[in-house]
């Protein structure tokens, strides 16, 4: 299974940017699809959250400013980021809990970092 994440990059404060991870390889069914970011010297934390049934999960500090969405058939989640600040400054990671097969259990997957630069 790979996680596929793109969309980061340098962007002013108040700007938007649309962060987009697929998942690929032998996936049997996805739980569910996030995304979470790493501050500089920090753990990595929750984002936002996205089940196949289409329940959302924000942390507090991003609500209201971003978006996570995500395409079934695709097996891709997106996040649109709007009103960014310098704190939303991180790696974000995308992450996907899923299934290979029908007889495994749940299992984590991580998509390589993309970093969001907000900064004038």
């Amino acid at each position: 299974v790979q996680l596929q994440a793109s969309g980061g990059g340098l962007v002013q404060p108040g700007g938007s940017l649309r962060l987009s991870c697929a998942a690929s390889g032998s996936i049997f069914s996805i739980n569910n699809m996030g995304w979470y970011r790493q501050h500089p010297g920090k753990q990595r934390e929750l984002v936002a959250t996205l089940t196949s049934g289409s329940i959302t999960n924000y942390v507090d500090s991003v609500k209201g400013r971003f978006t996570i969405s995500g395409d079934n058939a695709k097996n891709t989640v997106y996040l649109q980021m709007n009103s960014l600040k310098p704190e939303d400054t991180a790696v974000y990671y995308c992450n996907a809990v899923l299934k290979r097969h029908w007889y495994e259990s749940w299992g984590h997957y991580w998509g390589q970092g993309t970093l969001v630069t907000v900064s004038s």
